[in-house]
């Protein structure tokens, strides 16, 4: 078994920098701000390798890093988020692509998701949740994100991006929404007999 002191972490540290480059440039959406926080991120685990101590993966405890840098980042450059330009997708309205009625109720009952904690320790769950992530709208996955990952207050987010209170509510539903149905579709349908 290896052990932080290896000369394999600083590699295994490397290899996931990809990763943290990808979730860094979603948050921020300013691809230098990403690469500093990703930098930032790799040289504090680099430094300290005693203090990864194998209590959760590798991948998770860099995560972990990074959400604190990305925070900072956002704090720092409060009024600078650049934003690109609105796709197709982000202004289609994800309800027309659900499965509801004209009154709002659900035209079939949700799948049974059987024992959902259970489930969350599986690691093919989370690679479903995060494929699942990725095909949200942009703006949609950033604050899904912010507020669920980056665990940042509502208050926060609307500062950051200017948004008012309700426009960040209807994101989060709508997101929620999304990522229900895909994990729906993805995970919890096939499981059925």
């Amino acid at each position: 078994m290896r052990t932080p002191s290896d000369p394999s972490f600083e590699q295994q540290v490397a290899d996931l920098r990809l990763y943290l480059l990808k979730f860094a440039r979603m948050q921020l959406r300013n691809d230098a701000w990403a690469e500093d926080a990703v930098s930032e991120t790799m040289l504090a685990a680099i430094s300290r390798p005693q203090a990864f101590e194998r209590r959760s993966q590798l991948k998770t405890w860099l995560v972990g890093i990074l959400k604190h840098k990305i925070v900072d980042v956002l704090r720092h450059h409060q009024r600078e988020i650049s934003a690109s330009g609105t796709t197709e997708d982000e202004l289609a309205d994800p309800l027309e692509d659900m499965a509801f009625h004209a009154d709002g109720h659900y035209a079939e009952n949700p799948a049974d998701w059987g024992n959902p904690e259970q489930d969350l320790n599986n690691r093919q769950f989370f690679a479903i949740l995060e494929a699942c992530t990725d095909k949200l709208p942009a703006m949609q996955g950033r604050l899904f994100l912010m507020r669920e990952w980056l665990e940042l207050s509502s208050e926060e987010i609307c500062k950051e991006l200017s948004l008012t209170p309700t426009n960040l509510y209807v994101q989060l539903h709508r997101a929620r929404l999304r990522l229900r149905e895909c994990l729906e579709l993805n995970w919890f349908a096939r499981k059925s007999p």
